[in-house]
C-alpha cells in the first residue's frame, strides 16, 4: 500500500499493522491539510484494463465504506470512519465530492466490471502541483486483494495524469515493509529515491516511508509515450 493523501481535517498517516499484500495503499493521503485548488475539478470514468473501471464517489458505495471500515488498516490512513455508521459514511463520500470541488484532487472509486462492484478507492492529489508535484494513493478492501486491482488502477491514473494532465512529478509513500506495494510501483516505472525517517503518523505513531517517484520525461507508461512537459 501506498500512503493516502490526508484527507481535510485528518492527520497524516499510513498504517498500523503491515499486510502482506499491496493492495492498500496511497491513496496519496494523510498529511498536512490539502490546499484548496484553484477551481472545481471534474473526476472522469475511465477503464482500468478489461476488469475494472475508476469512477466518481457515489452515495451507492456505502457498503464499501462499510466493508474498509472493518479493516485494521484502512482507518487509520484515509478518513473512513470507524466504527462504522451510515452518517459517518455519508459524510465521507460527500467529503470526496468535496475534495474535487475544491480542486483538491481527484478521488476514485474502483469498480470491479463484471458486476459493478466497488472493491477500492485510488486519488490524485494536487496540494503541491504548484510545485510541479502529485501525488497518488489507494487502498483495497480484503476480498479485492491480490487479483492486480492496485496494479490495474495505479497504472491507469498514473499514465493520465502524465500524459493527460501533464503532471511532471508524481509520488507515493510507501511504508519499508510493503514489498508488494513497492513491487508494483517499480513495475509501472516509479524509482525509489529515499527513506524518509517519521514521516507519516499512523495510528498512535509516527512511521517511517519510502519514497517513490516518476517523472514526465522518464519514458513510456504503460506502453504509451508520454510527452515531456
Amino acid at each position: 500500500m501506498a500512503a493516502p493523501e490526508p484527507d481535510p481535517g485528518r492527520a497524516p498517516g499510513t498504517g498500523s499493522a503491515p499486510h502482506t499484500t499491496a493492495e492498500t495503499g496511497n491513496i496519496p493521503g494523510s498529511a498536512p491539510d490539502l490546499a484548496p485548488g484553484p477551481e472545481p475539478l471534474t473526476v472522469p470514468s475511465m477503464s482500468a484494463g478489461p476488469d475494472f473501471v475508476l469512477r466518481p464517489w457515489e452515495m451507492s458505495d456505502l457498503p464499501l465504506v462499510r466493508e474498509a471500515s472493518l479493516d485494521p488498516y484502512i482507518p487509520l490512513i484515509t478518513t473512513i470512519p470507524a466504527p462504522y455508521s451510515e452518517a459517518a459514511a455519508e459524510a465521507f463520500v460527500r467529503g470526496q465530492w468535496e475534495r474535487a470541488a475544491t480542486g483538491a484532487g481527484y478521488p476514485f472509486a474502483i469498480v470491479r466490471s463484471r458486476d459493478r462492484r466497488p472493491v477500492g478507492a485510488i486519488g490524485l492529489w494536487l496540494r503541491e502541483l504548484p510545485e510541479g508535484r502529485a501525488s497518488l494513493g489507494y487502498w483495497l478492501t480484503d476480498t479485492a486483494r491480490g487479483q492486480g486491482v492496485a496494479r490495474a488502477a495505479l497504472r491507469t491514473v498514473t499514465g493520465w495524469a502524465l500524459r493527460d494532465l501533464g503532471v511532471p512529478r508524481l509520488q507515493l509513500y510507501i511504508e519499508p515493509w510493503n514489498t508488494a506495494s513497492a513491487r508494483i510501483a517499480e513495475d509501472i516505472g516509479f524509482r525509489r529515491e529515499g527513506l524518509l525517517r517519521g514521516w507519516q503518523r499512523v495510528g498512535d505513531e509516527r512511521r517511517d516511508m519510502a519514497v517513490y517517484a516518476l517523472l514526465n520525461s522518464d519514458g513510456a507508461v504503460d506502453g504509451r509515450a508520454v510527452t515531456a512537459h
